[in-house]
C-alpha cells in the first residue's frame, strides 16, 4: 500500500528541490484546520567538516533527531558529498495550539504566538535518566536576562562526588550552564535556559530543566512572556492528516521499560494513541507492514499509512 521506503522517497525527492541552504529558525505557517502536518524534509550534500552537532545547531536540529534520521552515518565524520536528511518535517504534538507545548519524547519545544498562523520550533536537551523531566501544565513565572546560576546542593554534591566541586553561585557569562537567558515555570526548580554547551541539544543531559541552543533562547524569549503556558507532554508516537492521508512519526520512548518493550506491545501503544486521538480511527484501513517499519525504525520522520477515504480492511485480516 504505503512501503515506508516509497513514501520517504516522494517526500525527499520533493523536499530536495527546496533550499536546504538557509539556517533561519524553523518558523513554519500552521495547516488549514483539520490538518497537523508542518514543514518539509530536506536533504543536503554533507561537507568535509560537517558533523551532526554542527549541522543541529545550523538548522535547528537535535542530535539524536538527525542519528535517526540518518541510520547508517558517521554523526561526527559524515563524510564529503554524503547525503543527510533533515527531520524538518513534522506531526504537531497532540492537543490544544496555543502558548509552549514541548514533546519529551522528540526532544522538541513548539510556541505558538498568540493571533499568528505560524509555530516555531526548537530542538532542546531534557532531563535525564534519573533527573527526569516534567509533564503536566505549567506556564511561565519569570524572565531573567543574563542570569547567575545557583546549583542547589544535590547537584553540588553529585559533582563533588566526581571530584568537580561547584562554587554557591556561578556568575553570568560564558562559563555559566544558563547561558544568556532563563525562563522560571511555575514548576519548582524547573526552567527553559541556554546552555554554555552546544553539544546535549536533543539529548537526554540535563537536570531535569530544557537547555536551547543559545541563539535559540533569545528568539523565544522575544516572543514570549511571564503568564505563557506550558504543556509538557511524552509523546513517542504521534498522528496526523494532511490531504486526507494519515500520518505516523515514531520515536524511541525515553524509559527503560517502554524501551525494552517488544515489538508487539508497541504495536499496542500504537493502536491504543490513535484511538484515543481519533474516534473515527477505527474505520481506518492502515498499511500494517508500513506501521510495522516505521516503529522498528523510530526515525522521527512523518510517514502515510492510510487514506481517509479507504474501506475498513476486513475484520479478520491481522492486526500483527
Amino acid at each position: 500500500m504505503f512501503p515506508r521506503a516509497s513514501a520517504l522517497a516522494l517526500c525527499v525527492s520533493f523536499a530536495a528541490l527546496l533550499s536546504a541552504g538557509q539556517s533561519a529558525a524553523l518558523e513554519l505557517p500552521l495547516p488549514p484546520e483539520g490538518e497537523d502536518l508542518v514543514g518539509e524534509i530536506q536533504v543536503i550534500k554533507a561537507k568535509y567538516e560537517d558533523t551532526f552537532a554542527a549541522l543541529g545547531e545550523q538548522y535547528d536540529l537535535g542530535y539524536l533527531e538527525l542519528v535517526a534520521a540518518n541510520p547508517g552515518v558517521d554523526p561526527w565524520l559524515p563524510g564529503e558529498g554524503t547525503d543527510i536528511v533533515l527531520p524538518t518535517r513534522f506531526i504537531l504534538p497532540p492537543g490544544p495550539r496555543e502558548g509552549i507545548v514541548i514533546n519529551l519524547a522528540e526532544y522538541r519545544l513548539y510556541f505558538y504566538p498568540e493571533g499568528q498562523n505560524v509555530v516555531h520550533t526548537y530542538p532542546l536537551g531534557i532531563g535525564r535518566e534519573g533527573w527526569g523531566s516534567p509533564v503536566g501544565k505549567t506556564h511561565i513565572s519569570a524572565m531573567t536576562s543574563n542570569p547567575a546560576w545557583y546549583p542547589p546542593q544535590s547537584i553540588r554534591d553529585e559533582h563533588a562526588a566526581e571530584g568537580d566541586p561547584l562554587p554557591r553561585v556561578v556568575p553570568p557569562g560564558p562559563d555559566n550552564p544558563l547561558g544568556p537567558y532563563k525562563m522560571t515555570l511555575a514548576m519548582p526548580g524547573y526552567l527553559i535556559h541556554g546552555s554554555n554547551k552546544k553539544f546535549g541539544i536533543g539529548m537526554q543531559v540535563s537536570h531535569g530543566c530544557f537547555r536551547m541552543l543559545n541563539h535559540n533562547v533569545l528568539e523565544l524569549a522575544g516572543r514570549v512572556k511571564v503568564g505563557t503556558s506550558v504543556r509538557i507532554i511524552d509523546e513517542p508516537y504521534k498522528f496526523g492528516i494532511s490531504q486526507q492521508k494519515v500520518y505516523l512519526e515514531a520515536h524511541t520512548p525515553l524509559g527503560s521499560e517502554e524501551k525494552n518493550l517488544t515489538l508487539m506491545d508497541r504495536h499496542a501503544a500504537v493502536v491504543n494513541t490513535l484511538l484515543q486521538r481519533d474516534e473515527d480511527a477505527g474505520s481506518l484501513r492502515l498499511d500494517w507492514e508500513t506501521v510495522r517499519e516505521i516503529i522498528a525504525g523510530e526515525d522521527g520522520l512523518p510517514i502515510q499509512i492510510a487514506e481517509q477515504n479507504q474501506a475498513l480492511a476486513s475484520q479478520e485480516e491481522s492486526l500483527f
